[in-house]
Parts: C-alpha cells; sequence; structure tokens
C-alpha cells in the first residue's frame, strides 16, 4: 500500500504541473489529420528496452526505435523505403518480431500485411521470418510464403522461440491452417499441427495447442478440444461452451482457463474453466454487452480484470485482491477522467508500461518501477492536441420505435442545442463506436459542432444476437436506429432542428446519403465519404474480383440476393429524393468501395440536377493516407457545414 501512495501522489503532481500550462488555441484541419509521435509501445522481458513503432514526419514510413531505459540512448531500425512495421512483440530479452503492415487510412494507422521481420536489439540479423522474397536475378528469394502468417504465441520458457499460426494459400483446395514453432534468431521453423481449411488455436502455457475453432460449411462455428495434454482432439463439452470460446489463458497446472464465452447468440461472459472435469465458474457478465476483455498482471499472469466497451468504458475487477488489481486502481486515481491499460510487463513484474486515454486525450505512454514507486513517461501520443481544447464524449441510450435500447455517443462543446452532424460508423456489421479520442468528431466538435454516432443493431459489443437483428437492414432496420437517435437527440435539446447534416465512411457513406432520402426535411446536407452508394453494382463488382467464399456467403447472409429490393435501397436509383446539397469524397483507388460507386453516385446527382461538391484524390485508397490529403478532407468538410448548417448558413 505504501508503494500505492507513492505512486497516486507522484503522478498527482505531475498532472498539477501539466494542469498549470497555458490553454492552448483550437487545433488546425493540419493538426488533426499530423502522424502521432509513436503508434505502438512494447517493455522487453527484462526491462531495459521499449520497442516504440514511430512514424516518419511525413507518414509514409513506420520504423522500429529501440529505448533503452537505463542510459536513455535509442537506435532507429529500419525494414526498407516505405515500410511500415505493427505488432512488436518480444520472445527474448534481445529479439525481437514486427509485422510488415500498411496503413489502414480508414483507421489512420499501420495494420500487419501477414508477414513477419526479426531483429535483435541492435538492428544486426534482421530477415524475413515469414513472407515472400521473390526471385531476383536468377536466385530464388529466401522466403516463398504464400499465405497469412500471425505469431500465435511466445515461449517464455525457451527464449527466442514462438508459435506462429500460418493461413496457407496454396495448400489444398481450402487454405490449410499450420501452426509452426520458430526459432526467431534463426528462422528456423517445425510443423506442429495442421488443419484443412481456416482453424483459430489457442494455447497452455507450455505451447501446446488445447483447444481449435473451425467453421462449418454455414460459416458456423465447430470446437474441439484437448482435455489432457497429448491427447487426442475430441468435440469441446457444451458445459465449456456451447457456441465460442476465445481470448483463452491457462494457468500454470495447464488445466485452468480463463476465457470469454457464448452459448448461443448472447453477449460473450468470462468464466475461469477447469478443463479435464469440463466446468465453468462465471467471473463477470452484462446481459446487454460484452465483456470487450481480460487485463492481466505480470508477463505470464492471470486476469485480475475485465473490460466492457459497448456502452461506456468500465472496468470490473474480477480478483479485487490481487497487487494487480490495487496497482491498478491507485494509478487510475491519479488520472481522472482517463482509462488505464497495462500493456507489457518485465519478467520479474517490477516494470509494467501502461497507457492512458480518454475521449479528449489521444493518449500517454508511461513505465513504473513497482520498487521505487515512480513513473516515468515516454512519449505523449499526439502532444500539440491538448485535452482541455477537446469536447466531451457522453455515453448514451435511448430506446428505438421496437422498444430496445440503443447505445451510442454524443460529443459536443459545452451545453445545449448545437448545430449537429450524424455519423455513421462503417461495417456495419461487428463494427461499433467506442469511447475515446477520434480525429474526425473532434475535428468537428472544435468547429462547434455536435457529432452524434449511433451503435445501430447490427453492430458489435452486445452480442450476435444484437449484430443479426440489423442483417438485411441496410436500409431499414439500421437506418431506423438512426433516425430514432437524432429524433431522441432533438426532443432531448442537444440538437437544432433545423441544423443537422449526416457525414460518413464506407458504410457510413451509405447512410450519409440514403438517410435524407429517408427523412425528408430533417437534414440540410450530407458528405459521403469512400461510400457505397449502389448495392446491386457492389455485389456485381464484388464477384468480378474473385470474392471468396467465405466472403459472398456473407454478403448473401447480411446484404441479401435479391437485386430489385437491393436497388430500392440504394441512393443511385433515388437520386430524385435526394433534396439537399450533397459532398461526395473517393480515393482513386479505392478497391473496397469500388471508383465506380463514386463514379455512379456523382453521374446521377448531376444528371438529376442535384447540386453536388466532389473530392477525388488520386493515389488513395478506402480512406485516405497522406496527412496533406486527410487535413484537404477536414478544410472542405468545414467549408461545407459552414455554408449549410454552420455560421455561413441562410
Amino acid at each position: 500500500m505504501r508503494k500505492q501512495y507513492h505512486a497516486r501522489h507522484m503522478l498527482a503532481s505531475l498532472l498539477l504541473f501539466s494542469a498549470t500550462v497555458a490553454t492552448a488555441q483550437t487545433p488546425s484541419a493540419e493538426d488533426f489529420a499530423k502522424r502521432p509521435d509513436a503508434w505502438e509501445l512494447s517493455l522487453s522481458p527484462s526491462g531495459q528496452y521499449v520497442a516504440m513503432a514511430v512514424p516518419t514526419a511525413d507518414g509514409m514510413e513506420t520504423r522500429l526505435e529501440i529505448f533503452n531505459i537505463q542510459s536513455g540512448k535509442s537506435q532507429i531500425l529500419r525494414f526498407g523505403p516505405q515500410q511500415h512495421v505493427s505488432d512488436i512483440t518480444w520472445t527474448a530479452d534481445d529479439q525481437l518480431v514486427v509485422a510488415r503492415a500498411e496503413m489502414e487510412p480508414l483507421k489512420a494507422r499501420p495494420s500487419t500485411q501477414g508477414e513477419l521481420y526479426t531483429t535483435d536489439v541492435k538492428g544486426k540479423n534482421q530477415d524475413v521470418l515469414f513472407g515472400y522474397v521473390p526471385e531476383h536475378e536468377g536466385k530464388r528469394g529466401k522466403r516463398n510464403d504464400h499465405g497469412w502468417s500471425v505469431l500465435a504465441k511466445v515461449l517464455p520458457n525457451e527464449p527466442g522461440m514462438a508459435l506462429v499460426n500460418f493461413l496457407c494459400w496454396d495448400c489444398g483446395t481450402e487454405p490449410n491452417t499450420v501452426i509452426f514453432k520458430v526459432d526467431t534468431r534463426t528462422g528456423a521453423r517445425k510443423e506442429v499441427e495442421r488443419t484443412s481449411g481456416r482453424a483459430y488455436y489457442q494455447f497452455d502455457e507450455t505451447g501446446e495447442a488445447r483447444l481449435r475453432t473451425t467453421w462449418d460449411d454455414n460459416d458456423e462455428p465447430v470446437q474441439y478440444y484437448r482435455r489432457n495434454k497429448g491427447a487426442d482432439w475430441a468435440p469441446l463439452p457444451k458445459s465449456i461452451a456451447g457456441r465460442q470460446i476465445y481470448s483463452v489463458r491457462f494457468a500454470a497446472d495447464n488445466n485452468t482457463a480463463y476465457a470469454l464465452i457464448t452459448d448461443k447468440l448472447e453477449p460473450a461472459q468470462a468464466y475461469r474453466v477447469d478443463i479435464q472435469s469440463g466446468t465453468r465458474t462465471k467471473l463477470a457478465s452484462n446481459p446487454d454487452v460484452a465483456v470487450s476483455g481480460f487485463m492481466y498482471g505480470g508477463l505470464e499472469g492471470l486476469p485480475f480484470a475485465v473490460t466492457f466497451d459497448a456502452r461506456s468504458p468500465s472496468i470490473q475487477y474480477i480478483d479485487p485482491e490481487s497487487e494487480w488489481a490495487k496497482l491498478h486502481a491507485g494509478l487510475m486515481k491519479s488520472f481522472p477522467g482517463e482509462m488505464l491499460s497495462f500493456n507489457s510487463f518485465s519478467r520479474d513484474g517490477n516494470k509494467v508500461l501502461f497507457s492512458v486515454w480518454s475521449d479528449r486525450d489521444p493518449g500517454s505512454y508511461y513505465t513504473f518501477d513497482r520498487a521505487t514507486g515512480k513513473a516515468q513517461k515516454l512519449v505523449d501520443y499526439r502532444p500539440w492536441l491538448k485535452p482541455e481544447t477537446m469536447a466531451k464524449a457522453r455515453p448514451i441510450t435511448f430506446v428505438n420505435r421496437g422498444g430496445q435500447n440503443i447505445f451510442g455517443l454524443y460529443t459536443a462543446m459545452g451545453t445545449g442545442p448545437k448545430p449537429m452532424v450524424v455519423m455513421a460508423h462503417g461495417g456495419p456489421f461487428g463494427i461499433y463506436d467506442t469511447w475515446g479520442f477520434d480525429d474526425e468528431v473532434q475535428f468537428l466538435a472544435s468547429h462547434g459542432y455536435a457529432v452524434l454516432q449511433v451503435n445501430y443493431r447490427g453492430s458489435g459489443g452486445r452480442g450476435e444476437e444484437f449484430e443479426q437483428a440489423g442483417w438485411k437492414g441496410w436500409g431499414t432496420t439500421i437506418q431506423d436506429d438512426i433516425t430514432d437517435g437524432v429524433r431522441w437527440a432533438i426532443d432531448q435539446k442537444l440538437a437544432e432542428p433545423n441544423r443537422i447534416c449526416t457525414f460518413g465512411a464506407s458504410f457510413g457513406g451509405y447512410t450519409a446519403l440514403f438517410q435524407p432520402i429517408l427523412n425528408p426535411g430533417m437534414y440540410k446536407c450530407a458528405i459521403g465519404y469512400v461510400g457505397v452508394y449502389d448495392l446491386p453494382l457492389m455485389r456485381k463488382t464484388d464477384k468480378n474480383m474473385g470474392q471468396s467464399k467465405r466472403t459472398a456467403r456473407f454478403f448473401d447472409r447480411t446484404l441479401g440476393t435479391d437485386m430489385d429490393a437491393l436497388a430500392k435501397v440504394s441512393p443511385v436509383q433515388r437520386v430524385a429524393e435526394i433534396n439537399v446539397p450533397v459532398m461526395l469524397v473517393h480515393g482513386g483507388d479505392d478497391h473496397t468501395a469500388d471508383l465506380n460507386q463514386y463514379k455512379a453516385m456523382t453521374a446521377a446527382l448531376k444528371d438529376a440536377g442535384k447540386p453536388v461538391e466532389t473530392f477525388l484524390a488520386p493515389g488513395e485508397g478506402h480512406g485516405f493516407y497522406k496527412p496533406e490529403n486527410r487535413a484537404e478532407l477536414f478544410r472542405r468538410m468545414d467549408a461545407f457545414l459552414k455554408k449549410h448548417i454552420g455560421s455561413n448558413a441562410k
């Protein structure tokens, strides 16, 4: 307790100092578009180093920086020009594995591309661990891996050794899933498991696969397990999990496991499972919201808490007497209004890497020394964005026309009714908006707008039943929930009813143009960003691009196959009913919402004599990658909204 008291007051003094800094001016479009100082951090098992994924100033490359906590020195490692790294994992005190990544534009951060690199802390012996190295000048490449690889588990008792999950694209009629045991120092690998088709393995502490999920021809999960180490695979008893079991961590006895479980279509709940006896004990649940994850104590420690994030962010300590729960609770008190996550730990448990973040704060990373009770700030994610200049995001709940509780977020500066932007998330299925910092939301709020985000039926975080309730509801069920959310905001005096616009990306772009069709007079303008506007065209385009059978089945289930019905809920087909000014934004190389979607919608609006502004960015894909294009998007949105619901509106 004495250490926790010291930590609280030391960190509180840091916050008092930061609070004395003069309030900054409203950030610019460039400020919101600028890359952060670091994407992710990871503490080495020795506690000596922190590895950081650091973007270059122009955002065109992400490098690996190794920071020595003791000496204060750092070293930059590159993996090739214009290459990005993500998913930093220490496999030994001096060895790391990273994923080759590409920028995910709509998330504006690097995302793995299924290839793995390995390096030591000094940048020597860098190599491709899994990936495709093409032939060069007649010499065969060292790696010829046609597939997708993910580092599945580090083996802490065997320094440098790890398990890699490899989805092999040219193995059999269906891609095989192969588990390799890999020496990350030398690249030597040995196959230990193989399944025909997709499979998801979960391992005990020795690295043996104990749980396996495959999917049948209807894409329903099929669960298997090994009751004892070395046993054959057998069907998983319903007493353990009736439908899904994931996020599994085994205790040292390699029998007790902690997992998130569903029996039918309900929100996931947290359990402690006895594998041999086939019994389980519930640790945490909520009938409306899924447990989003565990919080672990120590490098290979057990869970001390669970988190929920689909309604409002919350933490439930499932082991409140744990030293880690007490440490976490103590540190939380030093950061009022923020969430705090343990990111990684030293092997001896003395050093902890943690991050803090909120709706107004992009986040900061610290190390905490439990022996001294002192914290050291390593990096502010985006120090030029000051929390005191940002708007609060308020979790909301309203009742839709069918009597169901619908969750969402309302973000605005100050109080009282404001001009409002209705911002639907993409997907639409399985994705959901969560409380936290959002560039687009905060940019809009900083210019005086309220932002409404609705987690409509079909959104994730509330179980499969809630998600499936939105299937085949692109233009009906989902839109009803969004409409009901707008009406609720008006009734609550949060929105000025004559100053409302829509904006969204991907499926959100579709919604931005379809909402004004369904609700004449409710909106004054619409902004579609990399959106889909012609559903029959989307289905035809996807099939022509070699859509996988699994993806095709998913669209059949969630969107439907009736092309006449899809045409009736397509903005392109109902352009005569769009009676608001429109702005369309698209990337010239978008292969998700094909460029033909933008062309078709633009042509339809012009042919119908409807006002439309356009912004087509050459070289951009499904969302903008370059900071200068993101900044230009923000500026154009600001001018457009100002004209129709802002200070220049009639």
